[in-house]
C-alpha cells in the first residue's frame, strides 16, 4: 500500500528538533517492600492534551502520579516530567506544575483570597521575573468573585473544591495534575469544572493528567485514555479508538451471549453466520458499539492477578508519598 503524502502544514521544517515530551517514563517500577505496585511504565504524553488515568483501587494509579510530581522515588526505571527528573526538581521546576490534590488541608479562617495570596507568594519567589499571579483574575476564572472575602469554612463542598483548582491553576502551570477532581461534586459544578478545564488548556496548553473512576467523564473530557491495572498500562488510545469495535449480544437456548469484534471485523459475515445455523437458536440479536465501559472491564478483567500474593497494596510504611 502507498503512504498518503503528509500535509505540508504538518511537515517540521529542516532541523527543527523534536519537542521534548511534557512527561517520558521507561522501565517506571515501584514497590511496596516485596509487593510490586508498578511494573515497568513507559509512558510518553505531549503538549497541550487532557490525558485520564483509570484503574481499580490499588492500580497503582496514585503511586504514578506521586513519582510524576516528585513525592515518591521509583524503585527502578527513569522519569522525566518538563525535561527534568522530579525527585530532584528545584523551586523553578515545581512553580511551572500545578497540583489538585482530593483535598486540601487548609485554614477554615482564611479567605479565599488571602489563600490563593498567601500561595501567589511562591510562585513569585521561585519565578522573580515573571508577574505575580493575579489573584483577583483566578478568582474569576473559577467563578468565586463574590465569595473572594468569605472564609473558606463558610464555602459549600462545589466551592471548595473551585479553590483546590484556583491553587492548581494560579500559577498559569504547564502540567496541570488533577486526583479524583469531582469527587463529591453535584452535577452542575462537575460541568462547570470541565468547562474551566477546557478553557485552561485551550488558552494555555496546559498538559493535564487525571485520575478518576468515572469512565463518563474520562470519555467526555480526556483526548487520551490510560487504563492501568496490574501495575501495568494494559490500555491506551482515544476514547473513541478504545471502543471501534463492535459488541453483538444475543439470546440463544434462553442464555444471554456476546461477542466484541475488532474494528474493522466483517459483523454482518458474523451476524450471518450466527443466524443462519437452524440448528441454534437465535434470538434478540443487538449490535452495537463497544463503550468505554465494556473496554475499562474487559481490560482489567483480563490484568486481574491470579495469585493473591501478587495483589497490590497500600503503602504502610510511611516512607514517601504526599506531605
Amino acid at each position: 500500500m502507498t503512504a498518503s503524502p503528509v500535509p505540508a502544514a504538518f511537515v517540521a521544517p529542516a532541523g527543527t528538533p523534536p519537542a521534548e515530551p511534557v512527561v517520558q517514563t521507561r522501565g517506571l517500577r515501584l514497590n511496596y517492600g516485596s509487593t510490586s505496585v508498578l511494573a515497568g511504565i513507559d509512558l510518553t504524553i505531549g503538549a497541550g492534551k487532557i490525558v485520564a488515568l483509570l484503574g481499580p483501587n490499588g492500580a497503582g494509579k496514585s503511586s504514578t502520579i506521586e513519582v510524576l510530581e516528585g513525592f515518591r522515588l521509583p524503585s527502578a526505571g527513569s522519569v522525566r516530567v518538563l525535561g527534568q527528573d522530579p525527585a530532584r526538581a528545584d523551586d523553578g521546576w515545581r512553580s511551572r506544575v500545578g497540583i489538585v490534590l482530593q483535598s486540601w488541608q487548609d485554614h477554615g479562617r482564611w479567605t479565599a483570597r488571602e489563600l490563593l495570596t498567601h500561595t501567589a507568594r511562591h510562585f513569585a519567589a521561585a519565578r522573580p521575573r515573571s508577574p505575580r499571579p493575579d489573584v483577583t483574575a483566578v478568582l474569576a476564572r473559577v467563578g468565586l468573585t463574590d465569595k473572594a472575602d468569605s472564609q473558606l469554612r463558610t464555602l459549600s463542598g462545589g466551592q471548595r473544591r473551585r479553590i483546590d483548582v484556583a491553587i492548581g491553576v494560579l500559577g498559569d502551570p504547564e502540567l496541570l495534575f488533577l486526583d479524583e477532581p469531582t469527587a463529591g461534586l453535584d452535577p452542575q459544578a462537575r460541568r462547570d469544572f470541565h468547562t474551566l478545564l477546557r478553557e485552561q488548556v485551550r488558552g494555555r496548553s496546559t498538559t493535564v493528567l487525571l485520575t478518576t473512576h468515572d469512565l463518563d467523564e474520562a470519555e467526555a473530557l480526556a483526548d487520551r485514555v490510560l487504563i492501568l491495572a496490574g501495575g501495568r498500562i494494559v490500555a491506551d488510545g482515544a476514547p473513541a479508538q478504545l471502543g471501534t469495535g463492535s459488541v453483538v449480544r444475543w439470546v440463544q437456548d434462553g442464555q444471554p451471549r456476546r461477542a466484541e469484534l475488532p474494528a474493522g471485523a466483517d459483523t454482518t459475515a458474523f451476524l450471518r453466520d450466527l443466524v443462519g445455523d437452524p440448528r441454534q437458536a437465535i434470538t434478540d440479536v443487538q449490535v452495537g458499539g463497544s463503550r468505554l465501559e465494556e473496554i475499562y472491564l474487559a481490560a482489567v478483567g483480563a490484568a486481574a492477578p491470579t495469585d493473591p500474593t501478587t495483589m497490590t497494596t497500600t503503602d504502610t510504611t510511611g516512607s514517601g508519598g504526599r506531605r
